[in-house]
């Protein structure tokens, strides 16, 4: 009977707990961003960043998403977390979008929604009243002093976003199991020769591809390979195909925007390419399609690693 008493007290308190979590502060490329309460009308922007907000359950926090069907096939599993949500924009939105949708946060990247100089940045967003989270990655298309891509640049990310959305402890119980599965994969292929791998995105005259920085070379370098233009110092960008038919890659990574078909023109090109149809990885047709959200960072990054492991080492996941 005494103990009824202490319940009835410690009621109160546990409603008011989360409360105290705030104000919180996260660092992003270079910025310390407080706030001092949870956003309420968030806006998300893209595919792979939409996913990262949906696996916290951020959904009736948000007012809406932007840049996503005027780009991408979307997957049943994406169109059921996003529900209700609108579509505020289908490829970039402007400072009025925001403003209408009575937005107090935005999460994007630079060439990710956003570019250096544009209407839409966190300097021009700020004085609205709408502060802006930076997806990590991007950080490096104005920093070049940033360290190469990692499975960091999506855990940081992450957790960064259940500070933000008093969210912690689910955060890091998500980043804790993604972790786990990256372990589970290095330690299958741990002493395995890397294979070198090339990604091809799109392009004829020369292809758009990923470089030191782009989060494509940290999902290689996690599945046992290694990106052969992994030493670039850019993030998304161009390059010769001479410079990649040289390094002759013995595995590719093609971009499938399609939903399951659209590789197949990437492949049929670098079959018909002077320079790339002797290339190992042409000749003996080692690839695999992976889509938008699984090589931009988002949560669909632990399945392409895990895809890819097989793919690079299938004689060491046989039966797995």
């Amino acid at each position: 009977m005494r103990l009824m008493p202490a319940i009835a007290l410690a009621a109160p308190l546990l409603l008011v707990a989360p409360a105290l979590a705030f104000p919180v502060t996260v660092e992003n490329c270079g910025r310390t961003l407080t706030f001092d309460a949870a956003p309420r009308r968030a806006v998300v922007h893209d595919l792979n960043m939409s996913e990262m907000a949906f696996a916290l359950g951020l959904q009736p926090q948000m007012a809406g998403v932007t840049g996503v069907s005027g780009w991408y096939k979307t997957t049943p599993a994406f169109d059921a977390a996003k529900g209700a949500l609108p579509e505020l924009a289908p490829k970039y939105p402007t400072i009025e979008t925001l403003i209408a949708a009575d937005a107090d946060f935005f999460m994007a990247g630079w060439y990710y929604g956003m570019k250096p100089g544009g209407e839409v940045t966190p300097d021009t967003l700020k004085p609205k009243g709408i502060a802006t989270y930076v997806l990590s990655e991007s950080c490096a298309q104005v920093d070049k002093a940033r360290p190469r891509a990692s499975m960091d640049l999506l855990y940081e990310d992450e957790l960064a976003l259940g500070t933000i959305f008093g969210k912690e402890s689910e955060a890091k119980a998500l980043v804790a199991g993604w972790k786990d599965r990256i372990a589970k994969v290095a330690e299958a292929v741990r002493g395995k020769p890397p294979v070198s791998v090339f990604l091809y995105d799109s392009g004829e005259d020369k292809p758009f591809t990923a470089g030191k920085f782009a989060m494509p070379t940290a999902l290689v370098e996690a599945a046992g390979g290694t990106n052969v233009l992994g030493d670039m110092a850019m993030s998304w960008g161009t390059t010769s195909w001479e410079d990649v038919a040289v390094k002759n890659p013995q595995f590719l990574v093609l971009l499938d925007y399609q939903d399951g078909a659209g590789y197949g023109k990437l492949l049929d090109f670098l079959k018909s390419h002077p320079a790339m149809k002797d290339t190992d990885a042409v000749r003996n047709e080692r690839f695999l399609p992976l889509r938008y959200e699984e090589i931009t960072p988002g949560p669909a990054n632990v399945d392409a690693v895990e895809a890819l492991a097989k793919a690079l080492h299938p004689a060491d996941f046989a039966g797995k």
